[in-house]
């Protein structure tokens, strides 16, 4: 039975994966990449795949394995990252009971359950030395023990690596071994990052759109303004695909129209800009204070009002460093209350 295991343990089909919004594409690096992902899956020799974080080089790594010879095999996931140093040694090569304390019966590792298989091992510049040394052994020799134990165990695994560190540099700093990053690199192949192909940003934006309108049972999917769209395609996305399918998915829930016009790429903003406010030390009290009241009460009603206001906008603005949706928020407005007072007091604005 095919299965595909994640360091959760949560099973996807084959068909999941090739779903997955990470493989849409039709630009021409895009296209480039699946014709190397096709190229190297029916050759049985160990890869591996750099790329920075949200390119999608765990559906890379699933795609090599279900275009292998290996498909009916299991296709098995862990992150490296995602362990305790101490514990991804058990995790990937299982233990004895008895090993060490609360090893309470035997556990396969994750070698072991991927005979047979592929092993993606996520984030490998991570894995400690001690772990690199038994791994290297086991893709030279194809043997391995549980921890605890002294009696080797056979297996076929074919394994594909990941990582957005500089694995040489890592070497040569003693972080990595040489032997072990020989050994993965039958082929090296580079994910690139969503900004190198924008081509892709508009089909993948809409996807979004419409999966998240399906989930909110929206009876219509709204598409982008064009101007909205722009945004989306110079913007330089440093979290990549990841980040983009926050982005799509937050501007579709924060609004009911059938047009897409405002993009929240960073959601925190508001609370930096509160948390600015609440850090600007209090004045001490200053006695121009007085004088700004006299002067004040010393006008008409009408001109005290517009000048207050004006005081206000300029103070306003120039906390949110003129960035006008900021500046509104600071004044407790909407946007469009903000630009009507704007362009009535644009005169005296500074």
């Amino acid at each position: 039975m095919n299965h595909y295991e994640t360091s959760s343990r949560k099973p996807l089909s084959p068909e999941s994966v090739s779903r997955s919004h990470d493989a849409l594409g039709q630009s021409e690096t895009f296209l480039d990449l699946q014709e190397q992902l096709s190229r190297v899956a029916p050759i049985d020799r160990p890869v591996l795949l750099l790329g920075e974080r949200g390119t999608g080089k765990e559906l890379a790594a699933a795609r090599i394995h279900f275009l292998s010879k290996r498909w009916k095999g299991s296709y098995i996931a862990l992150n490296c990252s995602a362990l305790a140093p101490s514990l991804i040694e058990s995790e990937l090569f299982g233990y004895e009971k008895g090993a060490f304390t609360g090893a309470e019966q035997r556990r396969t590792g994750r070698f072991e359950s991927a005979h047979g298989g592929t092993l993606f091992l996520d984030e490998i510049g991570n894995m400690p030395l001690e772990v690199q040394e038994k791994t290297l052994r086991l893709v030279e020799y194809g043997t391995f023990e549980r921890v605890g134990s002294s009696k080797s165990i056979e297996v076929d695994v074919r394994l594909v690596a990941a990582t957005n560190m500089n694995l040489a540099k890592r070497t040569k700093e003693g972080h990595f071994k040489s032997d072990l990053l020989d050994r993965l690199s039958f082929e090296v192949i580079f994910l690139p990052p969503l900004r190198e192909r924008s081509e892709d940003i508009s089909l993948l934006a809409n996807h979004f759109a419409s999966r998240i309108a399906f989930e909110m049972e929206r009876p219509d999917t709204p598409v982008f303004a064009p101007e909205t769209m722009a945004l989306l395609e110079n913007y330089p996305w440093p979290g990549n695909i990841r980040e983009l399918k926050n982005v799509v998915e937050r501007a579709v829930y924060r609004t009911d129209a059938v047009e897409i016009t405002e993009i929240v790429f960073d959601p925190f903003e508001r609370f930096h800009m509160r948390e600015d406010l609440l850090n600007v030390p209090k004045p001490s009290v200053d006695p121009q204070v007085q004088v700004v009241e006299d002067d004040l009460l010393n006008m008409s009603l009408k001109d005290a009002v517009r000048e207050l206001k004006v005081r206000m906008m300029n103070r306003s603005l120039s906390s949110a460093r003129h960035n006008q949706k900021k500046a509104a928020r600071i004044l407790g407005l909407t946007y469009h209350q903000f630009r009507g007072l704007y362009r009535t007091l644009e005169d005296d604005i500074k």
